[in-house]
């Protein structure tokens, strides 16, 4: 009877002491629980990613997000276990997707881009899974935030807003005597609302006429950028629109040949061969991104109390092959743009960033 109640003892101490640790090592050959050295005070932790489309942007997101909480859960000794899905701008396909994370009980959701963002938001309401959103151009206005300082719900993230002012400061500096502007997007893309109506608005008070050209898919804005070229525009302005990133690489040369500079809202967008993306740093915006979700996990954060990050719109990205095509000299267009943005960087055409 002493040793059985004994054994009882330690049995009990040991699972104890598991509970308490998340976990412990024991030296099998002794028997003995591990010594602090050897303990690996491990969790992990479920997050499940969704991105909304295959371009060079958001997966230059997700690859940072991935990359930055994996160097994050070695740092702090836990594990993130994530599940990654892209929906392809399905949105039953999005809402499948976000269903499954549900499912799996995951401990946080991170969606790329607004459409996925608002499914998450929606999808949350009643079991509050923490969602942390990426690259939302206007989270206030979409709903998905009650304010940027205080998000007042379960999410929270980075904003990628567009200072639609500077980009039309830049077409203007490299060509003062504009008369006709084309706007080429998706009108179902949350992400243009605003830009679009600032761009009709800062365009008209300079007297510039705006032929507005939109399309839902690449055909459609194949279309569409051909359409531009007809009506004789002599510059074309596309915010952070996910849809004509996509078809990027089917109009640039539309626009090269035609020698018509296409000005939009990130860098990616001159990588695939428009003449400027203008806008954030996308791989920092990533970072920043895993940053959010592992203090919301790790730290217990509320995300209603989580300020929305945003980032300084000051990187100006020229595609040196349409620099060529338009007969101007980088040098010439830095100095120009100087006035309105932080930096100016050169970019070869690609399909993905290296």
């Amino acid at each position: 009877m002493k040793k059985v109640k004994v054994l009882s003892i330690v049995m009990g101490l040991m699972l104890t002491l598991t509970a308490c640790g998340g976990s412990a090592t024991s030296d099998i050959s002794t028997g003995q629980l591990g010594s602090p050295e050897t303990v690996a005070h491990t969790a992990t932790y479920k997050v499940g990613i969704c991105n909304y489309v295959d371009d060079a942007s958001l997966n230059q997101i997700v690859a940072n997000i991935q990359g930055q909480l994996e160097t994050l859960g070695n740092e702090n000794n836990v594990k993130f276990d994530i599940s990654y899905d892209n929906c392809n701008a399905d949105a039953n396909v999005l809402s499948q997707i976000v269903a499954n994370f549900v499912a799996d009980d995951v401990d946080l959701m991170i969606g790329v881009a607004t459409p996925v963002a608002m499914t998450m938001q929606g999808a949350t309401e009643d079991n509050q899974i923490p969602v942390v959103f990426a690259a939302v151009s206007d989270p206030i206005s979409t709903g998905l935030v009650a304010s940027l300082d205080a998000p007042g719900a379960n999410i929270t993230g980075t904003s990628d807003a567009l200072n639609t002012e500077s980009v039309i400061n830049l077409m203007f500096a490299t060509n003062p005597d504009l008369k006709k502007v084309g706007l080429l997007y998706d009108i179902g893309q949350d992400a243009s609302t605003s830009a679009i109506k600032e761009a009709k608005e800062l365009l008209g008070a300079k007297g510039v006429e705006v032929i507005e050209r939109t399309g839902t898919n690449v055909d459609e804005v194949v279309l569409a950028a051909e359409a531009l070229v007809n009506d004789g525009v002599e510059a074309v302005f596309t915010p952070t629109d996910n849809t004509i990133m996509q078809a990027e690489l089917s109009i640039y040369e539309t626009f090269k040949e035609a020698k018509i500079p296409h000005y939009a809202g990130a860098d990616s967008f001159a990588l695939n061969g428009a003449f400027l993306g203008y806008g954030v740093n996308y791989a920092n915006l990533g970072k920043e991104t895993a940053e959010m979700a592992a203090d919301i996990l790790l730290n217990k954060k509320n995300p209603a109390d989580v300020a929305v990050r945003t980032f300084d719109n000051g990187i100006a990205t020229v595609n040196t092959e349409l620099l060529n095509a338009l007969g101007l000299k980088f040098e010439d267009i830095e100095a120009a743009f100087a006035p309105f943005c932080s930096m100016v960087q050169k970019i070869e055409t690609a399909e993905s960033f290296n």
